[in-house]
């Protein structure tokens, strides 16, 4: 029983990580503590993907462009790094979230009964839609991005969005969210993350959000900190709205579930965080 937090580290990491290790033990309360990690080893994953934004930043300067008549100057060193810190995330997640999300897309729009919907997000390949709506996704966190590069708050919206996303798989798993199906990933976590725990750390990532969104911006001023917290909660609010369709379409969550309302909070946050720039 002791074991049981240090068990589901090692169950976070190997389910949400490319890393090499492997688990004594999987059950359900191990399963809760790898959703209570989540949050911790998102942020590690974020830290990577952020160094690789700030030096991307520095290292792609210029070239600048000049579009006339209209005077747009368009940054390209914002855009190729963003690119790249996505990538970094995709790669150290195994495009876990991304796979989730293509899935979900395809059995949420195939306008079939659950069972099927779900036979669709299992075994089919990725249809038209879920490539349509994975690229447009990946395309908006981009953009999304590279415009709060130029803000200079950058790390700070990779960040919160990671976050964010972690929180929304969080709240997820709490009681009175069922599991579509009476196996997988879904049916492991289901339940396993108490309300009280994930308002807990909902409180902490909201309360980091406003301290960081204060003194990482490039105006210094409470107009960041509260751009940071909108964010968070915002994606929570989305992300929700969609679990709740989920459930009422597929009588529950799933992985797959659970990757779209990771990806989906962290696109949420992005665009919050890229919105009022000076």
């Amino acid at each position: 029983m002791s074991d049981s937090p240090i068990e589901g580290l090692r169950l976070a990491l190997t389910t949400f990580t490319v890393a090499p290790m492997r688990t004594a033990q999987v059950d359900r309360r191990t399963a809760g503590w790898a959703m209570l990690w989540s949050p911790i080893v998102g942020a590690a994953l974020a830290a990577m993907a952020a160094a690789v934004l700030f030096a991307g930043r520095h290292l792609f300067l210029g070239p600048r462009v000049w579009v006339h008549p209209l005077k747009v100057e368009l940054i390209i060193a914002p855009l190729l790094a963003s690119v790249l810190a996505i990538i970094v995330l995709a790669v150290l997640t195994r495009g876990l979230h991304l796979d989730g999300l293509a899935d979900t897309i395809d059995g949420l729009a195939s306008h079939r009964p659950p069972e099927q919907a779900l036979a669709v997000m299992r075994d089919g390949p990725v249809g038209a839609l879920g490539a349509a709506g994975l690229v447009l996704v990946l395309l908006t966190e981009v953009l999304a991005l590279a415009v709060s590069t130029l803000g200079h708050h950058g790390t700070q919206a990779l960040l919160m969005g990671v976050l964010a996303g972690r929180l929304a798989m969080l709240w997820a798993c709490t009681p009175g969210v069922p599991a579509a199906r009476p196996d997988g990933m879904g049916a492991l976590v289901a339940g396993t993350v108490s309300r009280a725990a994930a308002f807990a750390w909902t409180l902490v990532i909201v309360i980091a959000a406003g301290c960081y969104g204060r003194f990482d911006t490039d105006i210094g001023s409470n107009h960041g900190a509260a751009r940071a917290v909108i964010a968070v909660l915002l994606s929570l609010g989305v992300a929700s709205g969609l679990r709740r369709h989920a459930v009422r379409r597929l009588g529950g969550i799933t992985g797959d579930v659970l990757g779209a309302l990771c990806e989906i909070a962290f696109v949420v946050s992005l665009l919050v965080s890229a919105s009022g720039n000076p």
